[in-house]
């Protein structure tokens, strides 16, 4: 009998579990997807086309408009800040592994890393606002023709101990005019899926034009046209899977193994401001 009843009630938990993950479901349909980009369990992003290696110009629909944007490479001094500071927090990741966890200070949350990006276009139903801002982990593309080489290298090494790879994140640092470009950064996509998207996939998909800020001194602003790739898109071009799998890749080396791989975005630099305070020669202005 006391067996019964347990059985009885654990039965009533799992129909109200499943009832309330049906309205939770229900309600985050409501709320966060009100667009149809998804079909099979993927995305192709329409209004944006990715621009071959070699091009100068990228072509994208913003509000309703066809247009062509040239792509602006970064400034030296915006290099030399972005490097430097990289390179001044692997030395404080090696001090902190040197001294068992007790460096002199921690890593910062400043700086290049971690770029505030705005973007707008898509009024969620769940909001009065098109516009939103979040802080996105940001990194540098390899050129074309070393994205292979520097994906095989990731592969052989992904389980390699950590100071190994801190000392290959270093040579890629040290060697970026030679490795990567210079004319766009890269993200993950980490939460949108066809159950709930973010707002900025949302305003990127709708309206593929973003805003990055970095809080530091000096700081920079990029304006930049957005381009996502789903990795299970079958129209994705080879380079383009090579995108999706390096930024996937690199983002596992120093983060530990992911249950799937993400949507990769590549933010292409059109223009380039100084932000920098306090500074007749910069104050918002453009430079590049």
């Amino acid at each position: 009998m006391q067996m019964k009843k347990q059985i009885c009630l654990s039965l009533a938990c799992s129909i109200i579990f499943l009832l309330s993950c049906a309205e939770q479901s229900k309600t985050i349909q409501k709320i966060y997807s009100p667009a149809n980009f998804w079909k099979d369990g993927y995305f192709h992003q329409t209004n944006v086309f990715t621009p071959a290696p070699e091009d100068s110009i990228i072509k994208a629909k913003l509000d309703g408009k066809w247009q062509e944007f040239s792509l602006q490479k970064f400034p030296e001094k915006f290099m030399e800040w972005n490097i430097s500071k990289r390179l001044e927090t692997i030395g404080i990741i090696e001090e902190m592994m040197a001294s068992k966890g007790k460096p002199s200070k921690g890593p910062e949350l400043a700086g290049p890393h971690n770029g505030i990006v705005a973007s707008y276009g898509f009024r969620r139903k769940d909001s009065k606002f098109k516009l939103n801002n979040a802080v996105k982990g940001m990194g540098f593309l390899p050129k074309k023709e070393k994205i292979r080489e520097i994906i095989k290298l990731l592969e052989e090494t992904i389980d390699a101990p950590f100071p190994e790879k801190l000392k290959n994140l270093i040579h890629f640092y040290e060697n970026v005019d030679s490795l990567f470009d210079v004319d766009k950064l890269v993200s993950l996509e980490l939460y949108s899926t066809p159950e709930f998207e973010t707002q900025t996939f949302l305003n990127q998909m709708t309206n593929p034009i973003s805003t990055i800020v970095f809080l530091d001194i000096p700081s920079y602003k990029l304006k930049t046209i957005v381009r996502l790739l789903h990795p299970d898109d079958p129209n994705l071009t080879e380079y383009e899977k090579d995108v999706v799998k390096y930024i996937n890749l690199i983002h596992s080396y120093f983060h530990g193994k992911f249950p799937r791989d993400y949507i990769a975005v590549i933010y292409y630099v059109v223009e380039i401001y100084d932000n920098s305070p306090g500074r007749m020669d910069a104050m918002g202005r453009r430079i590049e």
